[in-house]
């Protein structure tokens, strides 16, 4: 983990932010001895975002598909 002093975080701030990405967490150390983490947000997605796929099937056919997959 690596630790900047306030006016090097101030410099190199766009290296800072993708080092905390990569590693996880960036320490960031005050004159007075104060230390602050700088963390990444995680993102959180929907387990129902899913990309879409490009098929050639209408309406019609995917509602006769479920269906028949219901007579089951």
């Amino acid at each position: 983990m690596q630790i900047y002093t306030y006016s090097e975080a101030q410099q190199k701030l766009a290296i800072i932010l993708e080092q905390a990405e990569n590693t996880g967490k960036v320490l960031i150390r005050r004159k007075d001895g104060r230390t602050f983490a700088l963390i990444p947000e995680k993102i959180a997605s929907s387990p129902l975002d899913v990309p879409s796929i490009k098929a050639n099937i209408t309406t019609q056919e995917i509602v006769e598909i479920i269906r028949e997959g219901r007579k089951r």
